[in-house]
């Protein structure tokens, strides 16, 4: 059967894992306790740790009396705060604190063995590290905190901290505005020249070219003559345009309208009385002609007199209205006329004013544009030398101390609780990886499930640890029950045929393949079948010492027919049914002993003579002993010792034996310790427990309740 014959399921359970860390459970117990008691010695180790906090409110740049609208700065900046952090913990800044506080001296002398003072770097260090800057959320505060041994040493490098920082923020600012006002008044004497100069050059321009000027004495207010001219020009035909598009606009209205709409917007329209007064005669008639209809007919004097009257109003109405169209028409035609005129005269002038300006004003003009330049440049200067004057005597508090630091009273380490917890989750998580890496480096048989898989054979027996020759302790022990369903699964696994030869082999040597091969003939033996013992292992046999019976005689003597084998088997004391064939001394000329037709021969003979016949059989990798015997025998038993060789050694033992034609029955999982795995304690207490009942009397009766283990 190949490795990879039986399907298997390949998914793991949650209790796969937990069996990991049972079976190993020292180990990971081990690391916890080592890492909690590290973290506690570490933990008392260390002194006492005090933390004290400042709290300040920073603000941007900014007067405390708002002299100009400029000065209004924004809100909440968290880039601002952010940079204020860094500048808080500089090294300009630390280094003030640590002159004020004369750390260097203190910590020396505290920290050094020849009490010499820091270095500056030593101190900047130490103290960088004690200090932590933090936000309070959505706020312009910024808390200062300072972690040291001594509770009035944080206190007071908290608020030196502060004070450095804000002091430091005003001195920088001041000086800033120092230099800048220097600057700024330097570059201004500088203007006044230049003004200066372009102002003896817009003079003689003037004289040379004879520009007439017209205006105030205030340097750059006067004016030109002809452009004064072209100015008034220009603005009375745009003032003309501007009436005749309002006369066109308002005769084109009228002209659109309805009659009835002519009458009912004339009067606002042209705010003509005479419309108004016609309207309002029509619209009394017009009430007094219904009231009258009310009382009398159509016909009445009364009625007719009205409707007369009503007639003529509107004729006068008609009359007025069409005069009032006439009226408006001259009136646009006029305005119209009046705009035409100027804009011909305004024409005029600039052809005039162009063909001089090239020759005459330009020079002049270009000479003036520039002195205008210099002395709105002038002007800016000024200003801003008066405003930053004025900065500079203005009071400014970009930092405000809001909440001082005060010594504290209670350490805020170490954290006795936390760190002994982190040590025990440390510890916890180590202990459980170290035990999964060693689960990953073991790759022995550790379950039922890694023979099936890795062997594709049945196991048929699962051994306990600790188990003695059975005839130390007796039918009634702890782990008999594991023998006598070994020996029931191997009649099942045998199809229920009893009796026959059978070797007990193992892969590697102490797997526990002869106390497995006693302990299955002493129960079945006891069981009342007739079994024989052969201790067929030449090269180590321990058949003999755990019987205290001689090996002076044995297996060898029979092969090599020096003495019959009636004389060689022996009955086991005190244990009816079980005979015992010693090995006998291994001759030196030991090669083929083991001869095939030998072993037929005598394998035949004694399945005469006996139920069952086991064979005690050396490791069957590097010794071909086993092999004979597993061709012969009726099947084989392989014993595979928990947790001991890689599994691939087993694999190497059961492919020796199926290339040999040996029948393998099964496999028998020995040596298993059930206190650490679950799976196996439950097992075995099952079995244990089934078997002790109050009412079971005998072995035989236990044997009646024993249910098989489980075959494949």
């Amino acid at each position: 059967m190949s490795e990879d014959s039986n399907p298997v399921e390949s998914g793991l359970h949650f209790y796969d894992y937990w069996r990991v860390i049972q079976s190993r459970k020292e180990i990971v117990l081990a690391i916890l306790l080592l890492s909690v008691v590290m973290a506690g010695v570490y933990t008392f180790s260390l002194d006492p740790e005090y933390m004290a906090q400042a709290r300040i409110l920073v603000r941007e740049d900014a007067l405390d009396v708002p002299v100009f609208e400029r000065e209004y700065t924004g809100g909440w900046n968290p880039y601002f705060l952010r940079t204020q952090f860094e500048l808080i913990k500089s090294r300009p800044i630390l280094y003030k604190v640590a002159e004020n506080l004369r750390l260097a001296e203190i910590w020396g002398e505290r920290y050094r063995p020849d009490k010499l003072p820091l270095s500056k770097d030593d101190v900047y260090e130490l103290l960088n590290r004690s200090l932590e800057v933090d936000q309070s959320r959505d706020t312009s505060l910024i808390a200062i905190r300072v972690r040291s041994k001594f509770p009035e040493e944080a206190a007071n490098i908290a608020n030196m901290v502060a004070e450095v920082y804000r002091d430091q923020r005003l001195t920088v600012k001041r000086n800033e505005l120092r230099r800048a006002l220097d600057a700024v008044r330097a570059e201004l004497d500088k203007q006044r020249q230049r003004v200066a100069e372009k102002e003896a050059e817009v003079e003689r321009l003037r004289k040379e070219l004879g520009v007439a000027m017209v205006g105030s004495s205030i340097p750059g207010a006067a004016y030109r003559v002809d452009k004064l001219r072209l100015q008034q020009l220009e603005a009375d035909r745009i003032a003309a345009r501007v009436d005749m598009l309002y006369r066109k606009a308002r005769l084109e209205q009228l002209e659109s309208m309805t009659p009835e709409e002519l009458m009912e917007s004339a009067s606002l329209v042209v705010q003509d009385t005479e419309v108004a007064t016609i309207r309002r005669q029509l619209v009394d008639t017009d009430i007094q002609l219904r009231l009258l209809l009310q009382t009398y007919a159509e016909n009445h004097p009364d009625v007719l007199r009205l409707k007369a009257a009503r007639d003529e109003l509107q004729q006068k109405m008609n009359n007025a209205l069409n005069g009032l169209k006439r009226g408006l028409r001259a009136d646009y035609e006029v305005a119209l006329a009046r705009y035409e005129a100027l804009d011909n005269e305004l024409k005029a002038a600039r052809e005039a004013d162009i063909a001089a300006e090239g020759e005459k004003y330009l020079p002049f003009a270009k000479a003036e544009r520039e002195l205008q330049l210099e002395r709105n440049i002038l002007e800016v200067l000024e200003a801003r030398v008066r405003q930053e004057a004025i900065k500079l005597e203005v009071p400014s508090t970009p930092v405000e101390l809001v909440d001082p630091a005060e010594p504290p009273t209670r350490p805020i380490g170490p954290r006795h609780v936390l760190n002994i917890t982190l040590g025990l989750i440390l510890g916890l998580i180590g202990g459980i990886g170290v035990a999964f890496f060693l689960e990953y480096l073991d790759t022995s048989i550790k379950t039922v499930d890694d023979i099936e898989r890795y062997l594709g054979l049945p196991v048929i027996g699962i051994i306990p640890q600790k188990v003695r020759a059975m005839i130390v302790d007796g039918p009634d022990c702890s782990y008999a029950e594991a023998y006598r369903v070994l020996r029931t699964n191997l009649l099942f696994a045998n199809k229920g045929v009893p009796g026959g030869a059978f070797a007990v082999v193992s892969g590697g040597v102490g797997e526990g393949k002869s106390t497995t091969l006693f302990n299955l003939a002493y129960v079945c033996a006891t069981m009342g079948d007739k079994v024989l013992i052969v201790d067929s292992d030449l090269r180590r046999p321990v058949l003999h010492t755990i019987l205290g019976m001689p090996n002076r005689f044995g297996l060898t003597n029979v092969l090599m027919r020096d003495v019959p084998i009636e004389e060689t088997i022996k009955p086991v004391p005190n244990v009816p049914n079980l005979h015992f064939l010693p090995s006998g001394k291994l001759p030196r000329a030991s090669a083929g002993i083991l001869n095939s037709q030998r072993m037929r021969e005598l394998i035949k003979n004694l399945k005469a003579r006996y139920d069952y016949v086991f064979f005690d059989s050396p490791p069957v990798i590097g010794v071909s002993d086993a092999s004979i015997l597993a061709s012969e025998v009726d099947g084989v038993l392989l014993v595979v010792q928990y947790r001991k060789y890689p599994r691939l050694l087993s694999l190497r033992a059961k492919r020796m034996i199926e290339n040999v034609g040996g029948r393998i029955i099964g496999v028998v999982l020995n040596n298993i310790n059930v206190l650490r795995d679950d799976y196996y304690y439950y097992y075995h207490s099952y079995y244990s427990s089934y078997y002790y009942q109050p009412n079971v009397t005998s072995p035989e009766g236990a044997q009646e309740k024993a249910e098989p283990a489980r075959t494949t």
